[in-house]
């Protein structure tokens, strides 16, 4: 393999500095050489537990949104998307419109391609010695069926994104100067090899796990986030009905086992409720903030800047802004506000005055000669605790004539953020996501967040189900599943005017749910990639990118530093266009 891959072996004396306190806790064997870490069941341990940390350099990282959710029809860049921000990352904006996308991104080469390999070396270092480390009859197979689950995850993630990749099965070990691309049926029929062991050996739930593995080791892989996976490897493979009978599975199967969805939307985003019926798979992140090893950040991104409007100053409730991701105008009419309790679960629209100091007062040019107003001359117009900002999907007639009539507070309408075609017009204000908000965090200054990240969930695997369906021609099954996801999400009353049919199947339907459903859960680039519709919903829907985004984005540049680093350049080509 080429040199940033053989650079990932030397990961193996470490194995991941991360440990997630009573939650699959690692160590590291320092001092110690790969074969004496891996010749005892301890070591085999240590390493299956490591092979899932590099899924932390990827979601609730800035990186991985941009690279999982960004460059797509339902976000556009905010107004410090091009800001170094205070823990000093610098963002690559070129994944959010595709100008300037190229071979040198660092997210790109740092953040997805080192670090799958890096996760895929060290699933084939565990592989090559876990027959020989004593690891005990009851534990192998389903310690085996976990690492090989991961190989399958992190080859999903590179074929997806790269195309053709480099498809390592042994560890690499020592300098190798030569590097070919395996096609992408070839990295399949492996990632559903290996994904298929895992389904007869993964246990059920954590309890059935043997030990050393065990219930308290939340974040462990079970058969039913396998069978989760599943459903959307045949459903992008084209393997429909087998897409359809695991998401059935996944979505109706499991209640017994206490899997389903949550009664309440804006349940899963309760930060004292993280560990609920929905999730199949979370990447958890410590409490203890130093063991993260670069913690969650994804409730920084997403929050507009509200901390110099007046009657505001930064707090621990209302988050830290970074003011790096907002929603397209597309997005934020998808949702039917009347309905569907989604819109307000997901997007915070209102913030309560948390600042005496800054409060503005009624002026005389307000007031005016109205004597109905003139009492309010000198005077507050909130206090601490009432509206002082609000941002809103409706639009607002004649706001600027009514201004001093009917808002005290400040007010951004749908056409005070976006011109009518959907560009932006003011990048700092707009209703801004909250899924993912952490008001436990120490201080209003604090980035660091201890929340989970949901990788795998029920209500994600409703929609693939409906997909499958759709694709299958069956559309009552579609509605079906559409409909499981809608129910839940109606507000009181609602119920019936939130069903669907089934002459309302097709496939972009379904796309416009899953946006409704897990905006902002890193899944939405792969959702237009596996689709076909990226680059018909940029170009439609984000003003932003419609542009530049090209046939040849369908990919991501293989890392310019690899290329020049092996010896076979004319075998190890660039992906066309870059």
């Amino acid at each position: 393999m080429n040199k940033n891959i053989r650079l990932l072996t030397l990961a193996l004396l470490g194995l991941a500095t991360t440990a997630c306190e009573k939650q699959l806790e690692e160590y590291n064997p320092s001092g110690a050489t790969a074969e004496a870490v891996f010749t005892t069941p301890e070591g085999i341990e240590t390493a299956v537990n490591g092979t899932y940390t590099y899924n932390r350099t990827i979601y609730g990282k800035e990186s991985g949104y941009a690279l999982l959710e960004m460059g797509t029809d339902i976000w556009t860049s905010a107004a410090s998307n091009g800001a170094t921000s205070t823990n000093g990352v610098t963002p690559q904006p070129s994944l959010m419109t595709y100008q300037g996308l190229n071979a040198d991104n660092v997210w790109v080469k740092n953040n997805l391609w080192q670090q799958c390999y890096a996760g895929i070396n060290l699933c084939n270092q565990t592989m090559k010695y876990i027959g020989t480390a004593n690891v005990t009859s009851a534990r192998r197979p389903s310690a085996e069926a976990e690492v090989r689950f991961m190989r399958a995850w992190y080859y999903y993630l590179l074929v997806e994104s790269f195309g053709p990749v480099p498809l390592q099965l042994e560890p690499t070990e020592g300098v190798v100067t030569t590097a070919t691309r395996a096609s992408v049926d070839d990295v399949y029929t492996q990632v559903l090899s290996d994904l298929e062991f895992s389904l007869v050996n993964l246990p059920v739930t954590l309890s059935a796990y043997p030990a050393p593995a065990t219930a308290s080791d939340y974040g462990r892989i079970t058969r039913p986030a396998a069978e989760a996976f599943a459903a959307k490897v045949y459903l992008t493979r084209g393997q429909y009905q087998r897409a359809a009978n695991y998401a059935r599975k996944v979505t109706t199967g499991y209640t017994g086992q206490g899997i389903r969805l949550l009664t309440n939307y804006a349940d899963l985003w309760n930060i004292n409720n993280q560990r609920n019926t929905e999730v199949l798979w979370a990447v958890n992140y410590s409490t203890n903030l130093t063991f993260n090893a670069g913690s969650n950040l994804g409730h920084t991104f997403f929050l507009m800047e509200y901390n110099t409007l007046p009657g505001m100053t930064r707090d621990v409730a209302n988050g830290f802004a970074n003011v790096r991701y907002m929603p397209t105008r597309f997005l934020l009419n998808l949702y039917n506000e009347q309905n569907d309790s989604r819109y307000a679960a997901s997007f915070k629209q209102a913030w309560l005055a948390n600042n005496s100091a800054t409060i503005p007062k009624w002026s005389q040019a307000e007031v005016g000669q109205n004597a109905a107003l003139a009492p309010l001359l000198n005077q507050p117009k909130f206090a601490v605790g009432d509206t002082a900002v609000l941002t809103t999907k409706r639009s607002i007639p004649n706001f600027q004539q009514q201004y001093t009539t009917r808002f005290r507070f400040r007010t951004y309408d749908i056409d005070d953020i976006y011109n009518a075609d959907g560009t932006p017009k003011d990048r700092f204000h707009y209703p801004s996501l909250r899924k993912f908000d952490d008001p436990t965090r120490a201080s209003a200054t604090e980035t660091q967040s201890s929340r989970d990240v949901f990788i795998l969930r029920v209500g994600d695997i409703a929609l693939i189900g409906a997909e499958a369906q759709v694709r299958l021609g069956k559309a009552d099954s579609a509605a079906y599943y559409v409909n499981l996801v809608r129910t839940r999400a109606a507000l009181p009353g609602r119920t019936a005017a939130m069903q669907v049919t089934a002459a309302q199947m097709n496939l972009d339907f379904v796309l416009d749910e899953r946006a409704r459903e897990l905006a902002g859960e890193q899944v939405r680039w792969l959702d237009l990639k596996r689709t076909g519709k990226l680059l018909e919903r940029v170009r439609n829907y984000n003003p932003d990118a419609k542009n530049d985004i090209k046939d040849f984005h369908l990919l991501r540049p293989i890392p310019q530093s690899d290329i020049d680093a092996v010896t076979n350049k004319g075998e190890f080509m660039q992906n066309p266009g870059y």
